[in-house]
């Protein structure tokens, strides 16, 4: 089917920048994150069942939602058969390894999960799927023998990029998840170009700590939300040295107690060491002390206007998110390789916006060319210059200044 092209007005677009505040002018801009530490969260004593500090909510009483993938053993088994970077297309493929819970692993059943309707919108590449529902970025704190490899057999983050690293046992780590030995095993991690991170919660219902700090217990590193994710993201940048590392966001999400009870949203529901809005957050302290690493916003409506009022329609359980959803965090997601390899201005990233009441899954964002010619020149000229593998000049697209009359005037002033 023909895609449909999405153009933004500049009426549109300097609303969008009021209410997003994208920074225009600014290429491989970080997403604006506020640096979680002590002195920016109250810690709260969890021996409550259920207390109210200021307008955050502590709560023992909390329905856990299943996070486990909602695939069969058989499709998942089917579509995580991933072809090899090796038995692709003699051009070179650009290599996308994604690690995540359930948010990634959703939808591989019917091949709506998020990495491969990245991998649709990215051309001449292939998404490696790893990722496994009900999964935590932190080694379990019952773990204290963390490096006891030969033994090893945690699929938390650091465990599957071990796994992936070759510093323990495949078999060991995917005892429960063989079917994603084939697609583990398609791609080098020298041979990787993106890394997608995808974690936090299940951290935040299992009660751990944002870091080290965030706890009077004597934590590792290992054993903490960042703390995890700066180990797996370190020992895989030592394999894949040239890649480059996205942290996805936790989503947004709705939480009840086990009674079935209203108890509030990912901003004020809290599992005593912090909110899920406060896990995002930390996801972005990661990709600003990472090199090479970026945020992915999916908490804080700076990308799609997942909120409480439009959540049943991006969420399918209060948590999980529904296709269309994956959609559209999918479209989000593919605009940072697209930029990074020429497929389209870098631009569109930062101003790309989407309201699920009006999104169309065959819609492919444009920009609107005179205001990509004003705010990103270089981009738009690269653009003329049918540099972009996506995106063409057309008869709306207006024309390069020319260098000549532009020298004459000069030299006439």
């Amino acid at each position: 089917m023909k895609k449909k092209i999405l153009t933004l007005t500049a009426t549109i677009l300097a609303f969008s920048t009021i209410v997003t505040g994208c920074s225009f002018g600014q290429d491989d801009t970080k997403e604006a994150t506020e640096y979680i530490n002590d002195e920016t969260l109250n810690s709260t004593d969890d021996s409550s069942a259920l207390e109210s500090t200021g307008n955050i909510i502590v709560a023992d009483d909390l329905a856990t939602p299943d996070f486990e993938d909602y695939t069969t053993a058989a499709a998942t088994a089917e579509a995580s058969a991933a072809p090899s970077v090796d038995e692709t297309q003699e051009e070179d493929k650009v290599v996308m390894v994604f690690f995540g819970d359930s948010q990634i692993a959703n939808g591989r059943n019917d091949g709506t999960d998020i990495p491969t309707l990245v991998q649709q919108r990215v051309p001449n590449s292939v998404a490696i799927n790893l990722a496994i529902g009900g999964t935590t970025a932190s080694l379990e704190a019952s773990t204290a023998d963390y490096e006891d490899y030969e033994n090893w057999s945690s699929n938390c983050f650091v465990g599957m990029v071990h796994a992936f690293t070759g510093k323990v046992k495949k078999e060991n780590v995917l005892s429960s998840n063989p079917d994603l030995m084939t697609a583990m095993d398609s791609v080098s991690p020298s041979d990787v170009d993106y890394y997608f991170i995808e974690y936090g919660a299940n951290d935040f219902f299992s009660k751990v700590p944002l870091d080290k700090f965030n706890t009077d217990q004597n934590y590792d590193d290992i054993h903490t939300y960042y703390g995890a994710l700066r180990l797996g993201i370190s020992e895989l940048r030592q394999s894949s040295p040239n890649a480059k590392f996205f942290l996805i966001s936790p989503v947004y999400g709705i939480y009840k107690d086990n009674s079935g009870n209203y108890l509030g949203d990912s901003y004020v529901v809290s599992n005593g060491f912090g909110t899920l809005s406060d896990y995002a957050k930390k996801a972005g302290n990661v990709s600003a002390d990472e090199e090479n690493a970026f945020l992915v916003d999916a908490m804080f409506m700076s990308r799609f206007d997942l909120y409480l009022d439009t959540a049943d329609q991006y969420l399918m359980d209060n948590v999980h998110l529904t296709e269309t959803g994956r959609r559209i965090l999918a479209r989000i997601v593919a605009h940072w390789p697209n930029g990074f390899e020429f497929n389209e201005p870098k631009a569109y990233r930062e101003s790309d916006y989407i309201n699920i009441a009006t999104f169309d899954p065959d819609e492919f964002y444009r920009l609107d060319d005179g205001v990509l010619m004003d705010a990103f020149p270089d981009q738009f000229e690269l653009l003329v210059k049918g540099e972009y593998k996506l995106v063409k000049p057309n008869e709306n697209t207006p024309q390069l200044p020319d260098s000549s009359s532009q020298e004459s005037t000069q030299e006439n002033g």
